[in-house]
């Protein structure tokens, strides 16, 4: 049920959940989150307590906002919903954001000096838009974050073997983080490396920076895969923050 990092200090409370240990039927089998796939909505409540609930955390402590798969940053002062918004932060306790995702990059962050703590929700368009520098930016602005006062965790999302996009996407990031596969005449995007690079042009150490080694396609029988399953199924989710 849980993916828990380990890289952040004990106070934190932060997962990443799994697809598993709920009650929803197939295709939502069975530990999904998300309320916009035409699962019921007892079971997706009920999966959310049983997740939230294993961490301790009440559902109403929950900061959560409708991705758009843009770049924009949420600063929360207490818990509810949001529009519009693929990132959040917040220096408060009690206040546990949480972000949805099934094949997207999850990355949350916690300022160890200021006990910040922020989370994002970066598919391709928001990594290319730099939605993680972008919530470093807010997180300094806020709060006065230094990325040297940074812990970060890169949790489970599709691999690099398994991302393959076309050139329009692919021109998009640098060459770096891409390969050109001649067998399957795609190009392959690593989209954990890509946000560990704008965590470490912030400022946060390599050494600081834990990254997830599931891919969601390649572990499917444990995570939700939005393209694996051609759009037919659930919705994982990751929360961060502090009491």
């Amino acid at each position: 049920m849980l993916l828990l990092p380990k890289i952040f200090d004990p106070a934190i409370i932060a997962a990443q959940s799994t697809r598993l240990g709920g009650v929803s039927p197939a295709p939502f089998a069975s530990l999904n989150l998300g309320l916009s796939v035409n699962d019921d909505e007892k079971n997706v409540l009920k999966n959310r307590e049983l997740f939230f609930g294993a961490l301790g955390i009440s559902l109403s402590g929950l900061s959560k906002s409708h991705q758009v798969h843009g770049n924009k940053v949420l600063v929360a002062t207490q818990p509810g919903s949001h529009e519009g918004y693929d990132a959040q932060i917040t220096d408060r306790e009690n206040v546990f954001l949480v972000v949805s995702v099934a094949d997207c990059t999850p990355i949350l962050i916690h300022d160890k000096k200021r006990n910040a703590v922020a989370a994002i929700h970066a598919g391709w368009k928001g990594t290319v838009g730099k939605i993680v520098s972008h919530t470093l930016a807010e997180m300094k602005k806020q709060y006065g974050t230094e990325g040297l006062d940074c812990k970060a965790f890169i949790g489970a999302c599709i691999g690099s073997d398994h991302f393959e996009v076309g050139d329009e996407v692919a021109a998009q990031f640098d060459a770096s983080l891409k390969r050109f596969d001649a067998t399957r005449q795609k190009w392959l995007v690593d989209l954990k490396a890509a946000n560990a690079a704008q965590l470490e042009a912030a400022g946060v150490l390599r050494e600081n920076i834990e990254i997830s080694e599931y891919c969601t396609v390649a572990n499917n029988d444990l995570f939700f895969s939005h393209r694996k399953e051609q759009g037919k199924t659930g919705r994982m989710m990751a929360v961060i923050g502090r009491r």
